[in-house]
C-alpha cells in the first residue's frame, strides 16, 4: 500500500497564490514579516513588484490592504491567525468588513497543530472572532487540493474573506474527479445512518479514519466536510441531521463560537438533533509536537472515535 500524500495547506496558500498571480495582474500580496512561516515567499520570488513586506505591524497590514482594495486591486493579507484573527480584529471589523471591502486574509498556523511555538501562537479562537463579523466568509481548508480551491474562489468572491491554513503536513483526501469547491457547500464524504459526522480542516481526514473504525463496530457514520463556516450548508446538515438523529462536530478550534456553535445555532432553528461537539474544551493550547498535541486532546482519530462512542 502507497503512503498517502501529506502537504501542509499553508504551502498550499503560497502555491495557489503564485497561480492567481499569473492570472490576474489585480492580485497583491501583503505580509507581516513571516512570508517564509506563510509561505507568501514564494509570490515574493515570482512578483516582487507585487508583494509588500510590512514588518512586524498586522493592524498597519491590514489598513494598507484596505486601501490598496479601494484602488481596484485585491489584496491577500498574510499573516498567524492569531494575528491576523486576534491582533488586528478591529482593523478586519471597521476598516475591512464595514465598509465592504473585497480583501482576502490568509491566516495560517491556525490551531494547536502549531505546535511548539505553545499556546501564545495556537489561535483556536480564529473561527469565533470572524464569524462574529457581519458579511465576512469564514473558510478552513481539508487539504491541499481543496484549499488551492479556496483561494481561487475567495478571489472571485467579492468581500472579505478569511481562510484558514494549517502548519502541519496533512493527507491529502480530495483528489478525485468529481471533487469541486463551492463556497457555502459542505461535501458528503462517507454515507451512512447510524450518525452525521461535520468537520473541517486537519480534522476531516482523522474523521474519515475514525469512521472507519466506528464501521468495524457496525456503526456507520456519515461524514460532511464543511470547509465553510459561514456562510454555513444549513440545507445539507438539517437534511443529514433529519436523517441520522445524531450530530458530532469536530473541528481544531475551541467547542465555543466555531463549526460546532455554528451547527448548534442551525439544527437549534431548524432541526434540534442531540450534538456532539468535539475541539478544544475552552482551554488553551501547550508547547509540543503537533500530533502528539492532537493526540492529547482527542483531535486524532483515535481521539475522535472514542468521543463518538461515549456520545452513542
Amino acid at each position: 500500500m502507497s503512503e498517502v500524500k501529506k502537504i501542509a495547506t499553508r504551502a498550499s496558500y503560497g502555491n495557489a497564490l503564485v497561480e492567481l498571480g499569473k492570472k490576474h495582474d489585480d492580485v497583491v500580496v501583503l505580509d507581516a514579516d513571516l512570508a517564509a512561516a506563510t509561505q507568501t515567499g514564494v509570490f515574493k520570488k515570482e512578483f516582487p513588484e507585487r508583494h509588500i513586506d510590512c514588518g512586524i505591524a498586522e493592524c498597519n497590514m491590514v489598513g494598507i490592504g484596505a486601501g490598496l482594495a479601494t484602488t481596484g486591486k485585491v489584496p491577500f493579507v498574510s499573516t498567524f491567525a492569531m494575528f491576523a484573527a486576534g491582533r488586528a480584529f478591529e482593523q478586519v471589523r471597521n476598516s475591512v468588513a464595514y465598509p465592504q471591502i473585497n480583501l482576502k486574509i490568509g491566516a495560517t498556523h491556525g490551531g494547536i497543530s502549531v505546535g511548539e511555538d505553545g499556546a501564545s501562537h495556537q489561535c483556536n479562537e480564529d473561527f469565533a472572532l470572524m464569524r462574529s463579523i457581519p458579511g465576512m466568509t469564514v473558510i478552513c481548508p481539508s487539504d491541499d487540493i481543496e484549499a488551492k480551491a479556496a483561494v481561487e474562489a475567495a478571489y472571485e468572491h467579492k468581500g472579505p474573506v478569511y481562510l484558514r491554513f494549517g502548519r502541519l503536513a496533512v493527507p491529502v483526501i480530495n483528489d478525485r474527479p468529481d471533487y469541486k469547491f463551492e463556497l457555502g457547500k459542505g461535501i458528503v464524504l462517507r454515507e451512512g445512518k447510524d450518525l452525521t459526522i461535520v468537520a473541517n480542516g486537519l480534522c476531516v481526514a482523522a474523521s474519515l479514519e475514525a469512521a472507519e473504525k466506528l464501521a468495524a463496530d457496525g456503526i456507520e457514520a456519515k461524514v460532511i466536510n464543511i470547509h465553510t463556516i459561514k456562510p454555513l450548508d444549513e440545507d445539507l446538515i438539517v437534511a443529514a441531521a433529519k436523517e441520522t438523529g445524531k450530530v458530532v462536530t469536530v473541528e481544531e478550534h475551541s467547542v465555543i463560537g466555531g463549526l460546532g456553535s455554528a451547527v448548534c445555532d442551525c439544527l437549534c432553528a431548524k432541526a434540534p438533533t442531540p450534538v456532539k461537539k468535539i475541539g478544544m474544551q475552552d482551554v488553551f493550547g501547550e508547547s509540543g509536537p503537533a500530533v502528539a498535541l492532537l493526540e492529547k486532546y482527542q483531535l486524532d482519530a483515535a481521539g475522535i472515535y472514542a468521543q463518538i462512542k461515549e456520545f452513542i
